[in-house]
């Protein structure tokens, strides 16, 4: 907001008049105390934004559940791969790094835990309801190697993905 670019821009300020004219024995810890403050502020902003938009970020949610959706249920991930940050991002117009922030504040997990958790989701479709092979599952999850599935697989759900398959049978 205004009031709080206006906020920092003071201490800022501040900061620039104290290197400039008052050299003496107490220079450097006030100039220290006002970074300190300068820092206090930008992080009480940044944490705020997640609070007062909340609005807009559970429209960010909702937007970024049907990216995901949509890429899983499309071609996307045979010629593309697992979904990046970026790529994510990117759809919403946003930067990784406030989404990821934004994520840990709504559901507590990073952008790569929220895809990799979508990407099991759809593993154990697959591997409940089809007769897929490991390998076959994991090229068309958009793994170049099956092994790097399975490891992901196992990490999330303690199960081995034939563990898993096995448990439906």
């Amino acid at each position: 907001s205004d009031k709080e670019e206006a906020t920092l821009n003071g201490i800022i300020h501040n900061i620039q008049q104290e290197y400039q004219a008052n050299i003496d024995k107490f220079s450097q810890d006030i100039i220290i105390a006002q970074l300190e403050l300068l820092l206090t502020y930008s992080e009480r902003f940044y944490q705020r934004q997640f609070i007062t938009r909340k609005i807009t970020n559970h429209q960010i949610l909702s937007r970024l559940e049907e990216i995901l959706t949509d890429y899983f249920n499309s071609d996307d991930l045979l010629e593309r791969g697992i979904p990046s940050v970026q790529y994510i991002a990117d759809a919403l117009s946003v930067s990784p790094n406030y989404l990821s922030g934004l994520l840990k504040v709504l559901t507590g997990q990073s952008t790569q835990q929220h895809i990799h958790d979508k990407l099991i989701e759809k593993a154990k479709e697959k591997l409940s309801t089809t007769d897929l092979s490991i390998s076959e599952i994991a090229y068309d999850l958009g793994f170049q190697h099956s092994q790097s599935f399975s490891k992901l697989f196992k990490t999330k759900t303690n199960l081995s993905p034939l563990e898993f398959r096995r448990s439906f049978n």
